[in-house]
């Protein structure tokens, strides 16, 4: 493995495959083809990794493998968001994943930020339900990351420099969590985002970084009712008290809880609507109003959201989902062949009522 490894890393692999394959896309058979020494590979390895390859590790947040905290990371602001908002990554929960030692260092220092973990996944922005606003309690986790590591280690250049990385120089946390973080999140994690930047459309007004893994029915109810609840209840008292500003955030908010409750309820009319639509379930297991299947991904699970235009970012380029028709054929025996004659749709609505029938019969 160290051999194929050098070999397969080295420039000489790639100029050997453009002497068999000048082609754009390479087939797997020209790889084959490739010359092979192995004992010159061998010997390679041999000074290159005198105690064999080096155990698995990364700090990118869209590997597997990545230990989760945010200091080494190449994208700190983003992982500590994850966090906060109680992401957790693979190699933090798998113990038996074959990890170098350095990884499992940085995934004991994780445990010590657990105390700045959010409870319900649900982040507000605003200070809501007696909770700090999530610039602090970003703040607060930042200097925990540093701090538990090397104390002395956290200054106020470490922050000067993280924002200036995350293109908001000069600036705070506050904007690059209002105006950057969730078009930053879906580009870093190829246009899949699990961390949903809802908002009401106001600078000044509700918004709320959601963890996606975490958002069930009830955690829907519980933003709608809980956090949204208490920050129109705030804007009812600023309208008794003639606050400036008062009238037009509550009636922003008051049209985004409409919206999301529109997601809640899944309705449709069979053409478009706030359905979430899973071409390889059959009629009875489609999901009814907000009960997504995790397992069937960000891209379907999204669309309600994004039709009900509640996120920060619900079009392209800045949020790249599409549910165009999926390549290939269908098996006769997928659910939808007849319907679709063997097409893999994505962009479908069901009616409740439809839905519902299905589930009676089954």
């Amino acid at each position: 493995m160290p051999a194929l490894w050098c070999f397969a890393t080295s420039p000489e692999y790639g100029e050997l495959v453009r002497e068999i394959d000048q082609s754009l896309k390479v087939t797997v058979g020209s790889l084959l083809k490739v010359p092979f020494d192995l004992t010159h590979w061998q010997q390679v390895a041999a000074e290159r990794y005198p105690n064999g390859l080096p155990k698995p590790y990364s700090d990118d947040p869209t590997q597997w493998l990545f230990h989760g905290h945010p200091q080494p990371a190449t994208d700190p602001l983003q992982v500590a968001i994850a966090r906060l908002s109680g992401y957790r990554w693979p190699a933090e929960t798998d113990t038996a994943m074959e990890l170098a030692d350095e990884a499992r260092t940085w995934i004991a220092h994780c445990e010590k930020l657990a105390e700045h973990t959010d409870d319900d996944g649900i982040v507000c922005l605003p200070s809501v339900r007696g909770e700090a606003p999530a610039h602090d309690r970003l703040l607060k986790l930042l200097i925990a990351a540093w701090e538990t590591v090397q104390p002395g280690s956290w200054k106020p250049a470490v922050l000067d420099k993280l924002l200036a990385d995350a293109d908001c120089a000069g600036k705070g946390l506050d904007v690059w969590l209002r105006e950057k973080f969730f078009e930053q999140h879906a580009k870093r994690f190829h246009h899949r985002p699990f961390i949903w930047h809802v908002w009401d459309g106001l600078k000044d007004g509700f918004a709320a970084l959601v963890n996606y893994h975490q958002l069930d029915h009830k955690k829907l109810e519980r933003l709608i009712h809980t956090y949204l609840g208490d920050w129109i209840r705030q804007q009812e008292a600023g309208v008794r008290d003639r606050i400036d500003g008062a009238p037009t955030r509550l009636a922003a908010a008051q049209d985004l809880k409409r919206r999301l409750e529109l997601i809640l309820e899944g309705e449709s009319d069979g053409k478009t609507g706030y359905d979430i639509f899973v071409r390889w379930k059959p009629l009875a297991e489609q999901p009814i109003g907000w009960n997504p299947d995790l397992n069937d991904g960000v891209r379907l699970n999204i669309r309600p959201f994004m039709t009900a235009e509640v996120l920060r970012h619900n079009k392209k380029p800045k949020l790249n989902i599409t549910w165009d028709k999926d390549r290939g054929k269908d098996v006769e025996s997928a659910p939808w062949f007849k319907t679709f004659g063997g097409d893999r749709i994505n962009d479908h609505h069901l009616t409740r009522a439809e839905k519902l029938s299905a589930k009676g019969s089954s």
